[in-house]
C-alpha cells in the first residue's frame, strides 16, 4: 500500500524538530519544504529504514523497534524525532489517541511553522474520518496563520464539513460563503454550502449553489458523481418541500447508470405523480422495477407500479403488479433469513479476509492497519446483501479492527515460537557450557598465563642486558651467532699455542674474519635492537589481551550459570505474558467478531424489515382491490342505489384507495467528501 503523503510529511518533519536555520536560510526557506537531517543514532537509522519500505509489516516492526530502542535509551540524538516516528506509525495502525497525544506534545514552536500546520492538518483528517468531530476541530483550529492555496482550500472545506456534521449549519455556512479555491474543491465547497442551506431550511439559498454543481461539466468519475449527488438533493429537497414541479429538472439531470440512478428514478416518479402524471411515472418506475431489488429504491418501486395502475383505474395490472410484488418480497425475505443464519454461524469474517489479497502462501494476513479497506466480497450466497453492510462507516472500522486482531494473533504466535527458541538456544548454553567447564577448570588451575607473563619478563631483562653490554652478537642471526662463538673459541686455543709464522698467519686471518663478523654484528645491532623492542611491546599486548580474556573467561565461569538463569526467567516471564496476551487477544477478537456479525445481522434485519413492511403494504392493497371488486359484483346483482348528490362522498369509488407506497423520502444528503490527495 502507498502510504498518503501526509504522513511522510509527519515523519521528515521530524528531521527538522531539531535543526535551526540562520537567518539568511530562513529567509530562503519555504516552510512547508523539508530539510535534510543527519543520522547520529544506528538504531534511529534502523527505523528508518524499516519506516520508508512503505508496507503494514514494517510499519507494525517500525513501531515494535522504536519503542524497544526508546525503552533502552539506544537513540539519545534522536528522541523528539522518534517520538514523532511513533505518533505517524500510531496513526497509521488508527491509535489515534496516542498520535493525539505525541502531537500534543511535540508539535511545538520549535517545529517548522508549515511543517506544523501540515501535520495538524492531517490529524484533523484523520479523526475527521474516524468521526471524531471535536478533535479534528481542534486540530484544526490548532494551525497557525495561513497555509498554501491548496492546503488552505482542504483546511477550510474540512472545518465546513465538521461544523455540518455537529449540526452548525449557521457557521458552516459563514465558513463556505466568502470561501475562494481551486476548481475542484469550489465544487464540493458550493456543494457543501448547498447541503448547508437545505438543512437550515433556505432551500432558495440552496438552490444556486447546488444548481451549478448540478449543471457543471464533469471530466471525472469523481466530480459525474458529485454532480447527481447535488442533482438529487436538490431534487429530494423540493420533494420534501411540496414543489415537484422544480424537483423533476433536476432529478431528471442525474445519470441512468450512476451510484444515484436508482433513488433519482424513485424520485422523478414520485414529481410525476405528485404532479397527477401517472403515466409518465410508470416510465422510470418500470425502468427501476427491472434492476436489482436489493436496492431499497427498486423495492419501493414494486409499489410504486401498481399504485400508478391502479390511479390510472388499471386495476387488473394493479393485481398482477402486486401479486408480483408479494412473491418477490417472499423469495428476498427467504434469501436474507438464509444469509443471517450465514452470518451466525461465524463465517462472513473468515470469508471476507479470504476473499481478497490478504494472505500470502503462508497464509499470514499481512493486509492490516487502519488505512486498509475493504474492496472485494466473498463468493457466497449474502455477498450481494452485504455491500449495503460494507458501505457503513461502523462496518468498516470494525472490519480494519477486526483486521488488526488477527495480525496481531499471528504475529503473537510468532513471538511465541521466537520464545521456544529462545528456550533451546539457553539449553544449548547450557550444554555447552557443562560440556566446557572441566577443560576451563583445568586451563585457569594451570597458571601458564602466569609463566608466560614471567617469560616475557625475563626477555626484557635479557634485553636490556644485552644493550648495556653492548653484545651486538646476542641479537645476531643463529648463523652469525655460531660463527661468533666459533671465533671465540679459536681465539682461545691461540692464546696458548706458540709464537710461531703459522700461528701468527692463523691469528692475523682470524682476527680478519672477527673483524668483518662483528662490523655486520653491529651495522645491523641498532636495527635488531628496535624490533626486538617492538616484538616485546607487541608481546606485552598479546599478554595483556590473554590476560583480559583470562579475566573473562573467570567471570563467565561464575556468571554463566547466573545469566542462563536470569535469561530463562525472562523467556519464562515473557512466554507467559504472550499467553496472557492470546487470552485477552482471543477473547477481544471473538467479542468484535460478534459485533461485526451483530451489525450485519442488524441491517439484514433492517432490510427484513423494509421488506415486511412493503409486503403488508402489497398484500393489504390487494386484499382492498378484491373486497372492492367483490363489493361491485354485488352491487350489481342489488337494485341501483341513488346517484349521491354533489358533495357526497363515494368511499368505494374506484381511485379514492390512499397510496400504499411510502412517501418521497427527505433530503438529508450528507457533506461530500474530499476529493483523493
Amino acid at each position: 500500500m502507498r502510504r498518503p503523503p501526509s504522513i511522510g510529511a509527519l515523519l521528515l518533519a521530524a528531521l527538522l524538530a531539531l535543526l535551526t536555520l540562520s537567518a539568511a536560510e530562513a529567509r530562503r526557506h519555504d516552510p512547508e519544504k523539508l530539510s535534510e537531517g543527519h543520522i547520529r543514532d544506528l538504531h534511529f537509522g534502523d527505523v528508518l529504514f524499516l519506516y520508508f519500505q512503505q508496507d503494514d509489516t514494517h510499519d507494525f516492526e517500525a513501531l515494535t523497534r522504536v519503542l524497544a530502542y526508546q525503552h533502552w535509551g539506544r537513540m539519545p540524538h534522536h528522541a523528539e524525532d522518534a517520538e514523532l516516528i511513533a505518533g505517524s506509525l500510531y496513526l497509521q495502525e488508527g491509535m489515534h489517541n496516542e498520535a493525539g497525544e505525541i502531537f500534543e506534545r511535540l508539535l511545538t514552536d520549535n517545529v517548522s511553522s508549515g511543517v506544523r500546520n501540515r501535520a495538524w492538518l492531517y490529524l484533523a483528517q484523520v479523526w475527521y474520518a474516524r468521526g471524531y468531530y471535536d478533535k479534528a476541530e481542534g486540530a484544526l483550529r490548532k494551525v497557525n496563520g495561513r497555509m498554501s492555496p491548496d492546503y488552505e482550500a482542504q483546511r477550510e472545506l474540512l472545518l465546513a464539513n465538521v461544523l455540518m456534521h455537529q449540526r452548525r449549519y449557521d457557521e458552516a455556512i459563514t465558513q463556505l460563503t466568502g470561501w475562494r479555491g481551486a476548481p475542484v474543491w469550489s465544487a464540493y465547497a458550493r456543494f457543501n454550502l448547498g447541503v448547508a442551506l437545505v438543512r437550515a431550511n433556505r432551500l432558495a439559498d440552496a438552490d444556486p449553489f447546488l444548481s451549478a454543481v448540478g449543471t457543471m461539466l464533469a471530466p471525472s468519475p469523481e466530480l459525474a458523481a458529485l454532480r447527481d449527488r447535488a442533482n438529487l438533493a436538490l431534487g429530494f429537497a423540493y420533494l420534501q418541500a411540496n414543489q415537484p414541479e422544480r424537483a423533476r429538472p433536476a432529478l431528471e439531470r442525474v445519470r441512468l447508470n450512476g451510484p444515484y440512478s436508482n433513488k433519482a428514478l424513485l424520485g422523478t416518479g414520485w414529481a410525476l405523480a405528485a404532479l397527477g402524471d401517472y403515466q409518465g411515472a410508470l416510465t422510470p418506475w418500470m425502468e427501476l422495477r427491472s434492476r436489482d431489488v436489493l436496492d431499497a429504491a427498486v423495492q419501493e418501486s414494486y409499489l410504486a407500479v401498481p399504485y400508478a395502475f391502479m390511479k390510472m383505474n388499471a386495476n387488473a395490472q394493479s393485481a398482477e403488479y402486486y401479486e408480483s410484488a408479494v412473491n418477490s418480497f417472499d423469495v428476498e425475505n427467504a434469501r436474507l433469513d438464509g444469509a443471517i443464519a450465514h452470518i451466525r454461524q461465524g463465517d462472513m469474517l473468515r470469508e471476507l479476509l479470504s476473499s481478497g489479497p490478504a494472505h500470502t502462501a503462508t497464509d499470514t494476513p499481512l493486509l492490516h492497519g487502519w488505512f486498509r479497506d475493504v474492496r472485494s466480497l466473498p463468493r457466497t450466497a449474502e455477498a450481494p446483501y452485504l455491500y449495503a453492510v460494507l458501505a457503513g462507516h461502523d462496518f468498516q472500522e470494525g472490519v480494519k479492527n477486526y483486521r488488526d486482531l488477527v495480525y496481531l494473533g499471528s504475529t503473537l504466535d510468532r513471538w511465541g515460537d521466537s520464545m521456544d527458541a529462545y528456550q533451546d538456544m539457553i539449553e544449548t548454553r547450557e550444554r555447552a557450557y557443562a560440556e566446557r567447564l572441566p577443560r576451563v577448570d583445568a586451563l585457569l588451575a594451570s597458571g601458564k598465563l602466569q609463566h608466560l607473563q614471567e617469560r616475557a619478563v625475563a626477555l626484557g631483562n635479557e634485553l636490556r642486558n644485552i644493550e648495556a653490554r653492548r653484545d651486538v652478537a646476542a641479537l645476531g642471526t643463529d648463523t652469525e651467532r655460531d660463527q661468533w662463538a666459533r671465533v671465540q673459541r679459536l681465539e682461545a686455543a691461540l692464546a696458548g699455542a706458540p709464537a710461531s709464522d703459522d700461528n701468527a698467519d692463523i691469528r692475523a686471518r682470524l682476527a680478519l674474519v672477527k673483524g668483518v663478523l662483528y662490523y655486520r654484528l653491529n651495522d645491523a645491532y641498532g636495527a635488531r635492537a628496535w624490533q626486538e623492542h617492538r616484538s616485546l611491546k607487541d608481546l606485552d599486548l598479546a599478554l595483556h589481551e590473554a590476560q583480559s580474556r583470562w579475566i573473562r573467561v573467570e567471570r563467565a565461569r561464575h556468571n554463566v550459570p547466573q545469566n542462563n538463569g536470569e535469561f530463562a526467567a525472562r523467556v519464562t516471564s515473557l512466554r507467559q505474558r504472550i499467553a496472557s496476551l492470546q487470552t485477552r487477544l482471543a477473547a477481544t477478537e471473538q467479542r468484535q467478531s460478534a459485533y461485526l456479525a451483530q451489525l450485519a445481522v442488524e441491517e439484514l434485519e433492517e432490510q427484513k424489515a423494509r421488506l415486511a413492511a412493503y409486503q403488508v403494504q402489497a398484500r393489504f392493497a390487494l386484499a382492498t382491490m378484491y373486497d372492492r371488486a367483490a363489493t361491485m359484483g354485488a352491487n350489481r346483482s342489488k337494485p341501483a342505489r341513488p346517484v349521491p348528490k354533489e358533495g357526497d362522498e363515494d368511499a368505494a369509488g374506484p381511485g379514492s384507495a390512499p397510496p400504499v407506497a411510502n412517501p418521497p423520502p427527505a433530503a438529508n444528503p450528507a457533506p461530500a467528501p474530499e476529493p483523493p490527495r
